[in-house]
């Protein structure tokens, strides 16, 4: 530990993200960087603890705890703090592929486990973690790694979202041939089509698939495996398939007039949001606007706040994010003790951005949608909601229940579905007679990776179901790991 009382001496800082009314006039992002000697400061807080657990990666009780990856924290937050940035950079990228995607868009559940947390304000791992990998970019101190070795083994990745792209870097420095499948036109996945701009640039993305490319990974783009390149045919050409295409059907609103126009799941507003922006700046037109339309947007979590912030950037009349469940508490309760991952209310970009314009956040708790109204024309006109109340039955379990008399009609040209994913798309899982689970995940177990059929792995979102993109990065690394046996008998791989 560089500084024993940096911890006692120095308060917990972070960098002040572009005001709300000037970031919303464009499409960066808008986190800003320290300087170093701001960040060395940030640094010194780290206390070394004798058992750290900002970096286990557990669950317990159903929360999380640390690190799913299992960054060496302390480690790289001492070197920060000494001026050795590379020496940082070498100890992040042991557990971490992609310190610069987890760097921003992760909720930072490490932060959440921090020791000096149980009674100061955490250190700014996040933060320090995104300034290590952006600052060894910048100085060009970042150069492809070709492979020591060649196995002759060829491995075929379909999907290149985080896990994806996790177990490609891993089998690419194992020695292995690895082709990388991703059915849209760009590379990344849920990195590339799923988080909006303002929280990750593509260029970010763009930039780390070009250096995989010079590591040697192929990508193939615009082949959905199962239609454009035969399923049979993929187990046959390559020794090994790892299958990471995510968790992509959306939980739909099942409530009367769900299929009026107007009426779209986040992601599809999202992805032809990004896609238009980066093919023209948003001039082909080619995405669904939110200008002058009063927007609803149903569900509470990070896909609904982007949806937000992507609706006022285009200039929307209103916009209002419907939750069902009850508002949060502004500070751990007893049942969420440290070091589980604090379940506590936050105000995202999105609600800033919100507040900036119209002057309110545009949550609304323990409210659900009976029903949505269309014109004679077939559009969206009206949203009707009630409010609920979360009663616990004789078995102990809690439902929502609605209030009498809270009904309210909402105005509404533009309703966007939030509301997180049921599972992987089948049809390529049903091609390959693919076992799955109880929750139409495919079935295969965690640490292994094996699926029923001999060569096929599977691994993030599309096994363990929707999560985070630090939890994606992890699975693509194990499965990489567990690839690599199968091939060799053995493993190089950590």
């Amino acid at each position: 530990m560089g500084k024993p009382t940096g911890f006692l001496e120095y308060n917990r800082e972070l960098p002040k993200d572009r005001p709300p009314a000037e970031r919303l006039k464009d499409w960066k992002e808008f986190h800003t960087h320290f300087d170093t000697a701001s960040l060395k400061l940030q640094g010194a807080r780290c206390m070394d603890c004798g058992i750290p657990f900002c970096h286990t990666g557990k669950i317990i009780d159903g929360s999380v705890m640390g690190c799913p990856i299992n960054n060496l924290i302390p480690e790289w937050n001492d070197l920060v703090y000494r001026g050795k940035y590379e020496e940082a950079y070498r100890r992040l990228s042991l557990t971490n592929n992609f310190p610069e995607f987890t760097g921003r868009v992760c909720p930072a559940l490490c932060e959440g486990s921090c020791t000096l947390g149980m009674h100061e304000p955490a250190v700014t791992i996040k933060n320090i973690e995104v300034h290590i990998i952006d600052k060894m970019f910048e100085e060009n101190a970042i150069k492809p790694r070709k492979p020591k070795r060649s196995t002759g083994k060829c491995v075929a990745v379909v999907g290149s979202g985080p896990s994806g792209l996790a177990c490609a870097d891993q089998l690419n420095q194992a020695g292995h041939k690895v082709t990388v499948f991703e059915r849209a036109d760009r590379a990344g996945g849920l990195l590339m089509y799923g988080i909006p701009n303002m929280k990750l640039d593509k260029s970010v993305v763009e930039r780390r698939i070009k250096l995989m490319e010079q590591e040697g990974v192929t990508f193939v783009l615009n082949t959905e495996v199962g239609k454009d390149y035969s399923a049979a045919k993929l187990v046959n050409d390559f020794d090994a398939v790892v299958l990471c295409c995510g968790s992509t059907v959306p939980r739909p609103l099942a409530v009367e007039g769900n299929n009026l126009n107007g009426v779209y799941f986040a992601m599809d507003f999202l992805k032809a949001n990004t896609k238009s922006l980066l093919d023209s700046n948003l001039e082909d037109e080619k995405y669904i606007s939110a200008k002058d339309k009063d927007v609803i947007v149903v569900g509470g979590g990070d896909t609904g706040t982007d949806c937000v912030g992507t609706a006022i950037r285009h200039g929307c009349k209103s916009v209002t994010q419907l939750e069902i469940m009850p508002e949060l508490p502004v500070a751990r309760t007893e049942n969420n003790p440290w070091p589980q991952w604090p379940k506590i209310k936050k105000v995202d970009y999105g609600q800033e951005e919100s507040i900036e314009v119209f002057g309110k956040d545009p949550r609304e708790y323990c409210t659900t949608v009976t029903k949505i109204v269309g014109d004679d024309n077939g559009a969206v006109k009206e949203v009707h909601t009630v409010d609920v109340k979360w009663v616990k039955d004789s078995t102990g379990r809690v439902s929502p229940q609605p209030i009498e008399g809270s009904e309210k009609i909402r105005k509404a040209d533009l309703v966007l579905i939030a509301m997180g994913f049921l599972g992987p798309e089948q049809e390529l899982i049903n091609q390959l007679s693919i076992e799955t689970d109880a929750r139409s995940n495919v079935a295969a177990v965690e640490g292994e990776y094996k699926t029923n059929i001999k060569s096929v792995f599977s691994a993030g979102d599309m096994r363990r179901g929707q999560s985070l993109v630090v939890w994606a990065i992890r699975e693509g690394r194990e499965a990489a790991r567990e690839v690599d046996r199968f091939l060799m008998g053995e493993t190089v791989l950590p």
